[in-house]
């Protein structure tokens, strides 16, 4: 595969970066039942009947300044930044409520923060709960090797969140627990940049979460995470 070597500043997580990056063509997609078989074997080692049974789960995004208190079982998620606290409920977004420093603010500029809250947690919760993500509506999962021999999981959305069309390279431990992925997404004009997922923590209700993540020089912390049942 012919791979192009660019220099490139990325308006990307809040800052400008200028960094030497190799372009890489996405995998093709050849969706199987040996790829869902290897995505089930992921969410086995992750316990993916805890995070089902995780009611709440709460943390932030860009350094505390997104943060989220996500009831699962309602589809009802707080979402705060600035002065601004959105209900934002994700079965019909014409019920949520927005709150501009304690006050209700006029339709037209409620309905535009209810989309900014939406958009800001598809983004934010995506790298909360990836994992669990991939048998979502829309998706296909193909088998990749890997430089190393190894199969990974590559998972594409055709729809749902804010930006349909993305794709997740995952690479896995020997048992199945994710290490990383690497992305093709719109947000980023190059494809292959690989993240972490190697810094998880156990919650209250069992669920494994990942406390931070990291993306070339930049970590990408998710705060005080917590997953519960109840409270």
């Amino acid at each position: 595969m012919k791979r192009i070597l660019k220099v490139i500043g990325i308006l990307f997580l809040g800052g400008l970066l200028f960094l030497w990056y190799i372009h890489e063509p996405l995998p093709e997609e050849n969706s199987s039942a040996q790829a869902d078989m290897l995505a089930h074997k992921m969410l086995n080692a992750l316990d993916y009947q805890r995070y089902k049974n995780t009611r709440f789960l709460e943390w932030s995004y860009r350094n505390g300044a997104n943060q989220y208190k996500w009831d699962k079982e309602n589809g009802v998620v707080e979402v705060k930044w600035d002065e601004f606290l959105v209900l934002l409920d994700l079965v019909n977004t014409t019920r949520s409520k927005v709150m501009k420093s304690g006050k209700s603010i006029s339709q037209q500029k409620e309905s535009n923060e209810i989309a900014k809250a939406l958009k800001m947690f598809n983004n934010d919760s995506f790298w909360l709960v990836a994992p669990y993500k991939v048998f979502d509506k829309g998706t296909t999962r193909s088998i990749v090797m890997l430089d190393d021999g190894s199969q990974g999981l590559l998972v594409s959305y055709s729809q749902g969140g804010t930006t349909p069309g993305d794709h997740y390279l995952w690479k896995l431990n020997p048992d199945g627990f994710p290490n990383s992925f690497k992305m093709w997404v719109k947000i980023i004009p190059i494809g292959g940049i690989e993240a972490t997922w190697d810094d998880w923590k156990v919650m209250e209700s069992g669920a494994y979460l990942p406390q931070s993540h990291q993306l070339g020089p930049l970590t990408l912390d998710m705060g005080n995470i917590k997953g519960y049942q109840s409270f």
